[in-house]
């Protein structure tokens, strides 16, 4: 376990929790960042596309890493992606890790 990255993360996950009132796991930070990124407000959305938030939300939090490359936006406002690199066979743990901390550089930079 890296401590200081669960440091980083919990100090993350204590600011962002006194803006909504709740501490937020890492789903519900990615939404956020999807929606930041789309500039939209959720309540407008249907179930798959607040999926698919969240897979923006994922890929721009990769996008410095060299995992994901934004390609445009469509009519819609939504951003596309192509995919640049794979991921390395890693454990649910491993992957834990490494999204906590590209949403950590997120959010410091």
């Amino acid at each position: 376990m890296n401590f200081e990255l669960e440091k980083q993360w919990r100090a993350l996950q204590k600011k962002l929790g006194e803006k909504i009132g709740e501490t937020p796991e890492i789903n519900s930070i990615l939404f956020v960042i999807g929606l930041q990124e789309l500039n939209i407000e959720f309540n407008k959305l249907t179930k798959d596309q607040k999926v698919e938030v969240m897979h923006i939300g994922l890929c721009v939090i990769f996008t410095p890493q060299g995992y994901y490359k934004p390609i445009g936006r469509d009519q819609d406002g939504w951003i596309h992606f192509d995919t640049v690199k794979k991921f390395p066979k890693l454990d649910a743990d491993e992957q834990e890790e490494i999204i906590k901390e590209a949403i950590v550089e997120y959010y410091e930079a």
